[in-house]
């Protein structure tokens, strides 16, 4: 399934996109559930599948004209990888490392689809990532590679937006990537079913102005989905819309010459192959 989360005027509702547009649960069903993320954490998806089973070619909207939320506007956790992709690696100062580099972000760092991202005005060097999104969907510890695969509900867009100068005042990264409204999220998240095995393979993209600035595939990553899993969850419990972001390729801002930065008035776009396209407009704080 593709689904979405979105707002109307008497709150929000979940979607199911087709080929034809979206199908709003609740007009299927007035006691439809109405929260993707609430969904999420009760490992609830098959009532969206039974719901879907009573389905005709009815669509209700087309997802240009609804107000896209979050897919999961409250999520528990949000661990995020960096130096996942070796070209990556090779245009910063650090080498390559032996296990994966874990950092978190919080929830009011998050963006929904075609909200602004908000260039904070304390520093000009706000930088875009291209990511993979992996939601959970399963409350789970010391995953394995035979059963890692298992936790997922979904995958997702994720724009790791990053304020540099922050994020290299320490040694830890976490004040420049936790500025308010920088790090979009969605548009949709598409169910393991529609995508090859742990999401390998895709091509991952980013478009800065229409420029496409970021250009790689998911099995170039060094630590990929399922490996990933396995570590993370040596020390986390994992539960339901928690979500692991698993880094970005090669081309971001910081590295080029001169170093370009997202400001006010750009649009920037993560395309990732069988999920979407997430884009946001850059707004001055």
């Amino acid at each position: 399934m593709r689904l979405v989360a979105f707002e109307e005027v008497d709150g929000p509702h979940i979607g199911v996109i087709t080929d034809l547009g979206v199908i709003d649960l609740s007009r299927l069903d007035p006691a439809a559930p109405r929260d993707l993320g609430a969904v999420i954490k009760a490992c609830q998806l098959e009532q969206i599948a039974a719901l879907m089973a009573k389905a005709d070619d009815t669509i209700h909207h087309q997802i240009e004209d609804i107000t896209i939320g979050l897919p999961v506007a409250r999520p528990g956790k949000i661990l995020c990888l960096g130096l996942n992709y070796m070209d990556h690696v090779a245009e910063g100062p650090f080498d390559k490392q032996p296990f994966p580099a874990i950092f978190m972000r919080s929830a009011t760092s998050l963006v929904a689809a075609n909200q602004p991202i908000v260039a904070p005005a304390v520093s000009e060097t706000l930088d875009y990532e291209a990511e993979l999104a992996v939601i959970i969907g399963k409350k789970c510890k010391n995953l394995t590679e035979d059963n890692a695969l298992d936790a997922i509900a979904g995958y997702s867009c994720f724009n790791d937006g990053s304020v540099r100068e922050f994020q290299r005042h320490t040694i830890q990264w976490t004040m420049g990537k936790n500025f308010d409204k920088t790090g979009p999220f969605g548009p949709i998240m598409v169910t393991p079913d529609e995508l090859p095995k742990a999401a390998t393979g895709l091509k991952i993209e980013c478009r800065l102005n229409g420029q496409t600035v970021q250009s790689s595939t998911t099995d170039m990553m060094i630590f990929p989905v399922i490996e990933t899993l396995v570590y993370i969850t040596k020390a986390f419990t994992l539960e339901p819309g928690d979500l692991v972001i698993m880094g970005t390729p090669s081309g971001v801002g910081h590295a080029r010459k001169p170093p370009l930065w997202m400001k006010d008035g750009d649009l920037v776009e993560i395309e990732i192959e069988g999920i979407g396209i997430l884009a946001n407009p850059i707004k001055a704080e």
